[in-house]
């Protein structure tokens, strides 16, 4: 079990990237959310077994059509065992 807390800088508001998020990370079965910032990034936390964590990570990397991605910080936190995934 993984938790990791993601924020994602570019052009990443106005394309869908909350959402799309939250539609992967349903369909992977990760918990945690997602929101935008003040500041134009997207933040996100990541909560589930590794390998579906590190998919939807490397999945920010690139985000949705639409989006450019310049800076992907990660850093891992302890897990909290967290059940569903909130767009906030």
């Amino acid at each position: 079990m993984k938790r990791v807390r993601v924020r994602v800088r570019g052009r990443v508001q106005g394309v869908f990237f909350r959402a799309e998020t939250r539609a992967r990370a349903e369909s992977l079965g990760i918990a945690g959310f997602v929101r935008n910032d003040f500041d134009g990034s997207v933040e996100a936390v990541f909560e589930g077994p590794d390998e579906r964590v590190d998919s939807l990570v490397d999945w920010c990397r690139r985000g949705p059509s639409g989006a450019q991605v310049d800076e992907v910080e990660i850093l891992d936190e302890e897990p909290l065992g967290e059940v569903g995934f909130q767009l906030r």
